[in-house]
């Protein structure tokens, strides 16, 4: 399998992890470059900062094996506009973006919700000719939909990903954020709920667990045998 170029956008350090950091974990096993693309600094929040907030960012993409960057838009206030979609697609064309992971459009989150928007323009707009952007023309051939912890509905998942050999890499990665899920007493119970629903979805494909994804397009295959358990 020829190794491919992987981004997660995420609009806050820790959507990533919470979302899929099993899935991440194992790309990178597989020998996939993985980044994730955080495109604010998550803060302010009630026990966080800038510079811890950064430093647990990077410490969770250590215990995944991925690469991070920040894109250095401010939070609370991401807004889907031309100048955006440029920027991240800039990104798209630089590294060569094969799949594509993005916020699902269904969430409660703005910023969440606006993120979707640019990503999904953006990988139209990296494909450009004739233009400013940076990099050479590039369309990532396949973009996904994950589940963010802001969604207020269970949309029925297009595939699973079983990721059960790498929990409790993704609950490592979580724990990371101590501002996030320590420090807060609000939060504690959220890394539980997380694992349990990897367990859920687990238990709709036969595994121990598993992270849900939407496909916005048809999905070929060329082997029909990977659809077994």
């Amino acid at each position: 399998m020829k190794p491919m170029q992987v981004a997660i956008v995420a609009a806050h350090p820790d959507d990533a992890e919470l979302a899929m950091g099993g899935t991440i974990a194992l790309l990178v096993s597989q020998g996939h470059q993985v980044t994730i693309i955080d495109a604010t600094d998550g803060e302010p929040t009630p026990y966080g900062d800038p510079i811890t907030r950064a430093r647990e960012a990077v410490e969770a993409a250590r215990v995944l094996g991925c690469e991070r960057m920040n894109m250095g838009w401010t939070n609370r206030t991401l807004q889907h506009s031309v100048e955006a979609r440029h920027q991240l697609a800039g990104v798209l064309r630089l590294r060569q973006v094969d799949l594509l992971f993005v916020p699902h459009a269904a969430d409660a989150h703005p910023d969440h919700r606006a993120l979707t928007r640019i990503a999904e323009d953006a990988r139209f707009d990296a494909k450009l000719t004739k233009c400013n952007l940076p990099g050479e023309p590039h369309h990532a051939r396949r973009m996904l939909y994950y589940f963010c912890t802001h969604l207020k509905v269970v949309p029925q998942p297009d595939l699973v990903v079983d990721c059960s050999a790498f929990a409790a890499t993704k609950m490592r990665a979580i724990a990371c954020y101590h501002s996030q899920f320590e420090a807060n007493p609000k939060n504690r119970g959220v890394p539980a709920w997380v694992a349990s629903m990897c367990h859920f979805y687990g238990s709709r494909i036969g595994a121990e667990c598993g992270e849900p994804f939407a496909a916005p397009e048809c999905i070929g295959l060329r082997d029909l045998s990977a659809l077994l358990p």
